[in-house]
């Protein structure tokens, strides 16, 4: 399995007792859909490694507590530490209407009912207060704020993307 064919689901941040139990943060707003899981991916290096998952529990409500298969001791446990997790992308829940995840629409197109075509969505970036679409149009990045009273509608079928930005926000980049 390959990161491309996977999504993000979590890291391990923490050793739970003695008998290499961890807890891991989930990146979902929805843990519970992650309680009963058979197996997960950790990264280990560029590889994806199966590990399957003998039991698991929410901690808090957002850290998953599991028992690793083959994970039996203290230091295995160290040796899985700060690892990232994974999933295959068949395991997202489907998503209707205008929500959708970042990596979907990568290579859709945007359009403004104002503006017009836009350009082509490269990547999402959530790493600002906004998340932000990157739009690239004839070599030049435009950042629209990833707003729900921006979008109106994700066309799947079409790959696009409809906004409806303030007036000059376009403008500002071409």
């Amino acid at each position: 399995m390959r990161k491309e064919e996977c999504f993000y689901l979590g890291k391990i941040v923490k050793k739970y007792g003695f008998k290499g139990e961890v807890l891991a943060k989930l990146d979902t707003d929805e843990p519970k859909l992650y309680e009963n899981l058979e197996s997960v991916f950790i990264a280990h290096g560029n590889n994806l490694v199966p590990f399957f998952i003998e039991k698991s529990s929410l901690h808090k409500s957002q850290l998953l507590r599991m028992r690793l298969e083959d994970v039996d001791t203290e230091a295995e446990a160290d040796a899985i530490l700060k690892s990232e997790l994974y999933l295959p992308l068949a395991f997202l829940p489907k998503l209707s209407g205008n929500q959708f995840y970042f990596h979907e629409i990568i290579g859709f197109s945007m359009k403004d009912s104002n503006y017009g075509v836009v350009g082509t969505i490269v990547s999402v970036n959530d790493n600002t207060a906004q998340a932000l679409f990157e739009v690239e149009n004839n070599g030049k990045q435009i950042l629209i704020p990833m707003n729900d009273e921006f979008i109106e509608k994700v066309d799947r079928e079409n790959k696009q993307i409809i906004v409806n930005t303030p007036e000059g926000l376009i403008d500002l980049y071409l």
